[in-house]
């Protein structure tokens, strides 16, 4: 690629064959920036968003035409991201988005910013539509809860006749720790927040997957990307524990067709991601990523954009309280968690992003 404009010519991005088509039918808004932080090209979308041509964004600044957000403080060289964040463009147009800026690789100084329109409601796990759905399977939850704890208790007595052992520690461990999320789930109208604490999130993660595949994940393939540097979150152990076992679940249903199943479990830390705080206070940073990753189909589209709802389920045998739990939790730790397709070939990707702890 020519050092002065990635796509300008042959050897760019627009120079492989079919790229420049490809870039300007990019379902999202995609506007590249230049070292001298002046615009270089800007895809169909984001003509439509910003209501300018390519050809008048050309060479302006990028603040005299996409002033980006304030939170751009926080901005390190990896790159950052700002969800339900309001935009003006030159236009005077405000709009809700998601501004995603990222760097290129291997090309010093040149940038991608894309923007999501009002957020992909299905991505950001919380806007009040989410919040509302969540309150519904909370009352759900709630009556089914008496329900479970008898047999709860019946299921650790047994194992404890069993003896020792591994697996035994295991089960009562497990019916232990739901029996405390039932507790929790009694008191669903209850508006104190969740005990959070700073943790390592790896016995978590260590937990949850050897339940998975002591159970409901038995014969599947489960691999860890971890970055072993990541500092602690800011969570609740058990509920935490609850979201990635759920999410294991998912996506263990969602590769059982598949004939090369494969679950990935991942962590990293995303310098940058932030999102809305309480009225009057600053944005909040999400650093912590941890991502469970399946090489399944993903959700059928017509319920893609309402995956956390409650009831919502993309199986026939499926009670649709999995998601709609999982968002009302990473929501009481003060995260978010999104659901996207990703890759080649594609993937489906469920992402948390959790505060981090305090040092």
């Amino acid at each position: 690629m020519p050092e002065g404009r990635p796509g300008g010519g042959p050897g760019g991005l627009s120079g492989r064959p079919g790229f420049s088509d490809l870039f300007t039918a990019l379902p999202v808004a995609v506007v590249v920036i230049d070292p001298d932080d002046r615009i270089a090209h800007a895809n169909a979308l984001a003509e439509q968003m910003l209501n300018l041509s390519e050809r008048v964004m050309r060479g302006q600044l990028l603040t005299a035409i996409l002033p980006p957000p304030e939170a751009t403080q926080d901005r390190d060289g990896y790159g950052y991201a700002v969800y339900d964040t309001e935009i003006a463009t030159a236009r005077g147009v405000r709009m809700r988005v998601d501004f995603v800026e990222a760097a290129v690789a291997d090309h010093p100084g040149w940038r991608t910013i894309t923007l999501h329109t009002a957020a992909g409601s299905h991505r950001l796990g919380h806007t009040a539509d989410r919040i509302g759905g969540a309150r519904a399977a909370e009352g759900a939850a709630a009556m089914l809860a008496h329900e479970i704890r008898n047999p709860l208790s019946g299921i650790r007595g047994a194992a404890q006749l069993l003896g020792p052992s591994e697996l035994t520690h295991l089960i009562v461990t497990e019916v232990d720790r739901i029996a405390a999320l039932i507790d929790r789930m009694q008191e669903f109208g209850d508006t104190r927040p969740l005990p959070l604490s700073a943790e390592n999130i790896y016995p978590l993660l260590d937990h949850a997957r050897a339940v998975a595949l002591a159970g409901f994940a038995r014969g599947v393939t489960i691999e860890e990307r971890f970055d072993p540097s990541l500092p602690p979150a800011l969570i609740n152990r058990d509920a935490l524990t609850q979201v990635i076992i759920n999410l294991l679940k998912n996506a263990r249903e969602a590769v059982r067709n598949e004939r090369n199943a494969r679950i990935v479990m991942s962590t990293a830390y995303r310098h940058g991601i932030t999102r809305s705080g309480a009225t009057g206070q600053p944005r909040v940073p999400l650093p912590i990523e941890i991502c469970v990753v399946d090489n399944g189909p993903g959700a059928p589209a017509d319920i893609a954009d309402h995956l956390f709802e409650p009831f919502v389920s993309g199986r026939r045998e499926g009670q649709g309280l999995g998601l709609a739990l999982v968002d009302k939790l990473v929501r009481d730790m003060g995260g978010i968690v999104q659901y996207s397709r990703e890759g080649m070939p594609e993937t489906t990707v469920l992402r948390l992003l959790l505060p981090r702890g305090t040092p």
